[in-house]
């Protein structure tokens, strides 16, 4: 905190004085003893680059009176001059991510130059410093890995969605689905804890934050007791960008493109004294054409089902969060903050349904348009206490968050011209967060960490749907349709981990416990459900250092997936006729234990991160599409209702093995790639169908950026994801493309970039369903065109600039 104090005074003092010459020293009289004022003056250097330190802080501590009495900054040739009372001080000599300079006990009674001060690089603090780094860096900690974002071009202008499918290990297909090493059973957090940011749609809400926003992410694939049970693949935790700079400081991003796409925000941030003030705001508005395809053959008939769906989505939203730090002493701090989203869009689609007999001779055809409305609030509240003891890492945290989601979604159906339908739902979500840790050093290298936490969340969706009736002409409320569900999931959990270092092996093990109850309660049809279960999930992580360059990790954990309420609502969807899609009351939660072996090693130019994992799931819940008995009757022939539905199937093994590797041939050209192989066996039944799968698949992706003449950056992304397959399904091999240009302006205080996103028009899902009473061929886009991004940001008070100094090489970090 000192920093920032040091900072704020000498600033004021500048300002105050013109940040030119100190006055004329005067003298005073206290006490009967003339205190005098004399000046100081000094210059401090980069050490490596011998250049000037512009806002280099100087601060005078007085013991006498136990306090900075006053300070300054260096000017731009790295000067400061400095008026003082006559004394005995200690001198500090700050800058952002370099060591600190001290002269301990300086007595000043004199008008004196006190020399040249070579500040050094400090590899420890420098991920502190609020910059935008010139390319993304890695840390390696016990559980997890942290990618710090850098100048990624591709994703300039974008969402966290395009950020995220450029992080090693995770991926995200083209409706949005996020995975992490191929699961998308993945537990998404922001700054560390459930959001309602990602409430009621993860995938809608990832795709209107803007990429600006974000700090890091980190991909927990081994999680430490510390955090929650939820996910089998693992977490990805999302950072949202807080300067960390004294002073006034920000940027600004306005961005448009096509499809028709705009957006504009920006970050400031003030810190003076005890206080810092943070905001991040944007505003996009998105237009996003796709479609899909569906040709089907019914097996038992022989005839043919051809279903082809165009839609044109719009979005638009705002999305802010604003907060405020304050620091009550030296060892305790109180933030607090308010999140609030806006959002609504409309989707137009129209879905062409064609039928051929047996022979394919043309039998019948209906036009269905389906215009949706969706609106979406989300206001969060959130509360941090934080208590730092005496002894490094010793501290006491308590947080409360509380969140109120509104989703409201219309939707109108035209049939052959005719208003048939009008489906209304309304969504509310509640929920409430506490949370409590406390962490004890035990001497240099071990630690006791236990905690608490508590989730509860309250979802009640009304869903109505209204038929026309021709003979009345008008809508009638259809009650085996319509239905109201609340659910509620109460979660509370304990848990505790014991860390240390032997020289060069450290270990963190740790117990977690965890108690869910689950209500389903439908009025309209009167079933009412209870659910409880409690689980205990180990985790064990180590760590070998072979050398500063070179180590290995192991962990091990115990995860589940608890079935949502989307998953649970048995009420069918009205998207399709023939296609419904229906929630399973008696899905269970899934369990799966997991191990991860890690490799890292840095030689030369390179840098390779490696790992093989194993992961073996009971209760596996999987997708499957049955012939429901149900008909429907269109142009005058009886079609089969075809419902897909969650199910626990049975048992899955999934063995792995992952590496990426970075190569920098110079300080111009980067590359960095990782693949992922993985082989999937599931084992199980559903209603008597088998529905054992033994599947092979692969992802790799290659990103390579280069400084053309003019200082361009030029930047070039290709990934391709392997089929994939189970008992009912087919996926194909997928292959994207991005690329993009930027250059800096105004000396760095602005960068322009432009991008390509799907250069070769290749990104779709493509993929067949093959079941006991119908085979299925299906194509869905959801960006149907080449999508092209031209970005602006300025920086005030921020500096691009290239991070130096050592990378985290799986150093020991309890923090996990």
């Amino acid at each position: 905190m000192n920093k920032f104090f040091i900072f704020a005074l000498s600033l004021t003092f500048c300002i105050a004085n013109g940040n030119s010459q100190p006055k004329k020293p005067e003298a005073s009289t206290i006490n009967n003893i003339i205190i005098k004022e004399v000046i100081i003056t000094g210059k401090v250097i980069d050490k490596e680059t011998q250049k000037p330190l512009e806002y280099a802080t100087i601060a005078f501590f007085s013991k006498k009176e136990n306090k900075i009495v006053t300070g300054g900054i260096t000017d731009i040739n790295g000067v400061f001059s400095i008026l003082v009372k006559t004394g005995i001080y200690d001198i500090s000599i700050e800058y952002i991510a370099f060591k600190t300079q001290r002269i301990l006990n300086k007595k000043v009674t004199v008008n004196e130059n006190i020399g040249l001060f070579s500040l050094e690089i400090d590899a420890e603090s420098l991920a502190e410093i609020e910059v935008i780094a010139e390319r993304t860096t890695v840390e390696i900690k016990l559980d997890k890995k942290i990618y710090n974002v850098g100048k990624d071009l591709t994703v300039s202008g974008g969402t966290v969605s395009d950020v995220l499918d450029n992080v090693p290990s995770v991926s995200v297909d083209v409706e949005g689905n996020i995975a992490l090493r191929g699961n998308d059973n993945v537990r998404i957090l922001i700054n560390g804890k459930p959001s309602g940011l990602v409430g009621l749609n993860t995938t809608d809400v990832l795709k209107q934050l803007p990429a600006e926003s974000i700090e890091k992410v980190e991909v927990i694939t081994s999680p430490s007791a510390r955090y929650e049970a939820e996910g089998t693949a693992g977490i990805l935790n999302i950072i949202l960008r807080r300067s960390k700079l004294q002073g006034l400081n920000g940027a600004i991003t306005a961005n448009g493109g096509y499809p028709n796409t705009a957006g504009i925000s920006g970050n400031i941030n003030y810190r003076t004294g005890d206080i810092n003030f943070f905001n991040t705001t944007s505003y996009n508005y998105r237009e996003s054409p796709g479609y899909s395809y569906n040709f089907t053959r019914y097996k038992n008939t022989g005839n043919f089902l051809d279903e082809k769906n165009n839609w044109l989505s719009r979005g638009n939203g705002i999305t802010s969060n604003i907060g405020l730090e304050w620091y009550v002493n030296e060892t305790s701090s109180i933030t607090t903050s308010l999140v609030y989203s806006d959002r609504s869009g409309d989707n137009e689609s129209v879905n062409v349904l064609t039928q051929y007999d047996s022979n394919f001779d043309l039998t019948g055809q209906t036009i269905r348009e389906k215009p949706e409305l969706t609106e979406n609030k989300t206001i969060q509240y959130a509360l941090n206490y934080t208590k730092n003891f005496k002894t490094s890492g010793h501290k006491l945290s308590f947080d409360f968050q509380y969140e109120d989601t509104d989703q409201n979604r219309s939707e109108f159906v035209n049939q052959d011209g005719i208003d048939t339908e009008i489906a209304f739902t309304p969504e509310e979500e509640s929920k409430i967060l506490i949370q409590t840790d406390y962490v004890l050093p035990i001497g240099e290298n071990q630690q006791f960490e236990f905690g608490f936490r508590g989730d509860y969340s309250d979802t009640t969706t009304d869903y109505s749907v209204e038929i026309f009736n021709q003979n009345l002409d008008n809508f009638e409320l259809d009650t085996n349709l319509s239905n109201l569900f609340n659910f509620k999931m109460y979660l509370n959990s304990v848990y505790s981990q014991y860390g240390s270092k032997i020289n060069k092996f450290s270990y963190l093990l740790g117990l977690r416990l965890e108690n869910t109850q689950i209500t389903i309660d439908q009025p309209t049809s009167g079933d009412f459900e209870k659910k409880n279960f409690t689980g205990l999930f180990p985790t064990v992580n180590l760590n070998y250092e072979i050398s500063d360059t070179e180590n290995v990790t192991l962990g091990y954990n115990r995860r589940l997936s608890r079935p949502r309420g989307f998953y649970l609502n048995p009420f069918p969807s009205r998207s399709s006729l023939t296609n419904i899609f229906q929630g399973n009351p008696d899905l269970d939660p899934s369990y799966s234990s997991n191990f991860d072996l890690g490799y890292l090693k840095r030689f030369g130019k390179f840098t390779l991160s490696s790992s093989m994992y194993y992961q073996h799931t009971i209760q596996e819940d999987e997708w499957v599409s049955i012939d429901t008995g149900n008909t429907v009757i269109i142009n005058g022939e009886t079609l089969p209702v075809i419902q897909r539905t969650p199910v626990n199937v049975g048992t899955n093994d999934r063995y792995g093995f992952e590496f990426n590797l970075n190569y920098a041939p110079s300080k111009k050209w980067r590359i960095n790639s990782d693949f992922n192989f993985f082989k999937s066996i599931t084992k199980g039944e559903f209603n008597g169908i088998n529905l054992d799968a033994n599947n092979i698949t692969w992802s790799m992706r290659i990103n390579n950026k280069y400084t053309l003449p003019g200082d361009i950056d030029w930047q070039t992304s290709l990934r391709y994801r392997g089929p994939r397959e189970d008992a009912q399904n087919k996926r194909r091999g997928n292959f994207s493309s991005r690329m993009a240009l930027s250059k800096d302006l105004f000396k760095e205080k602005a960068s322009i970039a432009f991008n390509i996103n799907d250069v070769l028009n290749s990104n779709r899902f493509q993929g067949d369903v093959d079941s006991e009473t119908f085979f299925s061929t299906r194509e869905i886009r959801f960006r149907g065109v080449r999508n092209y991004n031209l970005s602006f940001t300025y920086r005030f008070n921020q500096k691009k600039k290239t991070q130096r100094g050592k990378r985290g090489n799986g150093d020991f970090d309890f923090e996990g």
